[in-house]
């Protein structure tokens, strides 16, 4: 660290918490710090500390985890060129050159676009995001889903293939391409109005959950939950999900998987795509910018992580995720999973009348046009999960 121009700290976020007084001590004169995501300002900010005033600060965040990032990479430097998006942030700059310095590291990421934020901004929406669809909030909806189609009468295997399989498998994919708007504009008839009848009671209890998300991150709250966590650790290590019965039944599901023959269940469509724009909107509402609101909740979920998902299970990614995204997933996804199940389905069960207000918000919404925009800028190949890579992926068994 002392002979570095560059620090990039890529250590977990429990042990920059631990650690960072150590590195600014380390780093000599002049040098700039580079993170991967804003988590060591939120904790600064949660005991009202700053990064020292004689540093540049800045912060390149890729829109996906780490083999996602050298897989699209490695695969796009042979296809166009191509990488996974990224956000850029500058939070000091005393040389006066730190955001030529995040944009040279952005174009060593390979990001075939990037867009600037802060990094308040981006830890806000990041932690955040992270706990809503792009893992809590999927991981809720599939558990919840998988029950109710049980108690309807299908079959294990068919329940996860129209809940889990409908939303990695198909959803997801039409959203990577089209936008969200094409999942409804692809159905028709009944189908059209069983989406908006999932759509209308889901998107308030979701919206629900996610703004109470939001205030804890936002507040420092879910940043202490996940220090607190990790000093636990040791006396209570964190468990694995995937030996309950819907991952093992998922297990089953994928074995002998048919890709052209994923569903698209309307029903699986409309919560997905309501918990996708409610976390949208809590965002918007915050003040966040359209291409950060669009990267967060979004194009990491269909372009990195869903990919992953369908590859290996929810299950598999929230075991082997980072430590602060495994925290807030286990933490936030029973709640979404039980207000779902509590005042969604139950809506639609006792014939509660579709919220027409709603779903001409949802199809009029500005965002969808932005979506589509970001859809022409994404990565020019899928990003490839079973190929050969130098990604050294650390799997927890």
């Amino acid at each position: 660290i002392g002979d570095s121009d560059l620090v990039i700290l890529l250590i977990s976020d429990a042990a920059q918490a631990k650690l960072y007084k150590k590195v600014f001590a380390a780093m000599k004169p002049g040098a700039t710090l580079g993170l991967s995501h804003g988590f060591l300002l939120g904790y600064l900010d949660s005991i009202n500390e700053t990064f020292p005033e004689d540093m540049d600060v800045i912060a390149v965040c890729p829109k996906g985890m780490g083999p996602s990032v050298r897989r699209l990479y490695e695969q796009g430097k042979e296809v166009n060129g191509a990488g996974i998006n990224a956000s850029f942030g500058v939070h000091q700059n005393v040389s006066g050159k730190a955001t030529d310095l995040a944009l040279g590291w952005g174009v060593a990421l390979g990001s075939p676009f990037m867009f600037e934020t802060t990094l308040r901004s981006e830890y806000c929406s990041d932690i955040y995001g992270e706990r809503g669809i792009l893992l809590g909030a999927v991981h809720g909806i599939v558990e919840s889903l998988f029950r109710r189609y049980v108690r309807q009468g299908m079959t294990p295997e068919q329940a996860f293939t129209e809940s889990s399989e409908s939303i990695t498998g198909n959803i997801v994919k039409i959203i990577s391409t089209q936008g969200i708007k094409a999942v409804y504009d692809g159905l028709s008839g009944d189908d059209k109005k069983v989406f908006e009848k999932a759509y209308s009671a889901s998107y308030k209890p979701s919206k629900e959950i996610l703004q109470e998300i939001y205030d804890e991150v936002s507040s420092g709250n879910e940043i202490r939950t996940v220090i607190m966590q990790g000093d636990r650790t040791d006396k209570f290590p964190v468990g694995k999900i995937d030996g309950t019965y819907t991952w093992q039944v998922g297990e089953e599901v994928r074995a002998n998987r048919d890709e052209d023959a994923i569903p698209m269940n309307p029903f699986t469509a409309g919560v997905y795509v309501a918990t996708m724009m409610a976390q949208c909107d809590v965002l918007l509402e915050a003040g966040h910018p359209y291409s950060e609101v669009i990267n967060e909740s979004v194009i990491e979920a269909v372009d990195s992580l869903c990919p992953y998902m369908h590859y290996r299970g929810i299950a598999f990614m929230v075991d082997n995720c980072s430590f602060t995204a495994k925290t807030g997933s286990r933490k936030w996804a029973p709640r979404f999973d039980y207000i779902l199940e509590q005042l969604a389905y139950t809506a639609v069960d006792n014939g509660v009348a579709t919220n027409e207000e709603l779903i001409s918000d949802f199809t009029s919404h500005r965002i969808h046009g932005a979506v589509v925009e970001c859809c022409k800028l994404r990565p020019s190949v899928d990003i490839s999960c079973d190929t050969a890579s130098s990604t050294k992926e650390i799997v927890i068994e």
